[in-house]
C-alpha cells in the first residue's frame, strides 16, 4: 500500500523553510549527539500512513537521554526505563479500561492501530532538552496537523498538556473529535489527567462512526 505522506512530503521538503532545516539538521547529527537516530526521524509518518490516521496524540520534544528516543512522541526504545510522564500514561490505561502495564514502553503497537504519535520538534540534543526548537519543525509539524485536520474522515486528536492544547487552533474540521487534559507529567497528571478516560472516550467516538476501535494494549 502506498502511503499518503509520501505526497505530503514530496510537496513540504522543497519548501525553503524545510531545506534550510534539513541542512541545519544534517550538520548536528554529523557534530553531535542527537535523537532520534537519523532514520527515525520521520517514523511516526512511515509507521502509520496518512489514510490508516485514526488517532492522533501529540507530543513536544524527543526524550533526550542516551538512547531512550524512538521517533515517536511518549514511547521508549525498549530495554530502556519508562520515563515518569509514560508510566502516568499507562497507570490511567490500567485505570480506564483495565489494561496492565506492559513491560517495555515502546508503543510502537499502537501505530500499528492507526495512532500517530507525533512530536511537534522531532529531534534534540543529548541531555539538552528542547535544543532544537524553534529551528523549523514546528513549521513541519504544524502542517502535519493541517493535513490531518483537512482529513475528510472522522480522527481523535489526543492534547495532553498545554503546549499540545495550544495546536487546537490548527484543528478545525467538525468531524473531529478533540480530547484534552493536562500533561501526564508528575507535576501535573493529579490536576485531571488521571480519571480523563481518553482511551475509552476514543474507542466510544470510534464505534459511534462506525470505526474499528482501538486495541491499546501493547
Amino acid at each position: 500500500m502506498i502511503n499518503a505522506w509520501e505526497d505530503f512530503l514530496e510537496k513540504e521538503t522543497k519548501k525553503e523553510y524545510y531545506q534550510k532545516l534539513l541542512n541545519f539538521i544534517k550538520k548536528e547529527y554529523q557534530e553531535k549527539e542527537i535523537y532520534p537516530p537519523y532514520k527515525d526521524i520521520t517514523k511516526a509518518l512511515k509507521n502509520t500512513p496518512l489514510q490508516k490516521v485514526k488517532v492522533v496524540i501529540l507530543g513536544q520534544d524527543p526524550y533526550h537521554g542516551t538512547g531512550e528516543a524512538e521517533g515517536l512522541c511518549f514511547s521508549v526504545k525498549k530495554g530502556k526505563r519508562k520515563p515518569p510522564s509514560l508510566k502516568n500514561i499507562f497507570k490511567e490505561l490500567k485505570d480506564d479500561l483495565g489494561i496492565e502495564e506492559s513491560e517495555h514502553g515502546s508503543l510502537e503497537k499502537w501505530t500499528e492501530e492507526g495512532i500517530f504519535l507525533l512530536n511537534s520538534v522531532l529531534t534534540v540534543i543529548k541531555d539538552k532538552p528542547a535544543s532544537h526548537r524553534n529551528i523549523g519543525w514546528e513549521t513541519f509539524t504544524d502542517n502535519i496537523i493541517k493535513e490531518l485536520n483537512n482529513q475528510d474522515r472522522p480522527i481523535v486528536f489526543i492534547l495532553w498538556g498545554n503546549y499540545a492544547r495550544s495546536k487546537k487552533e490548527l484543528i478545525t474540521n467538525k468531524k473531529h473529535l478533540i480530547i484534552e487534559s493536562p500533561h501526564p507529567s508528575p507535576f501535573s497528571a493529579r490536576y485531571g489527567f488521571f480519571g480523563s478516560k481518553p482511551f475509552s472516550k476514543t474507542n466510544n467516538f470510534l464505534e459511534q462512526n462506525n470505526i474499528k476501535k482501538i486495541d491499546w494494549r501493547i
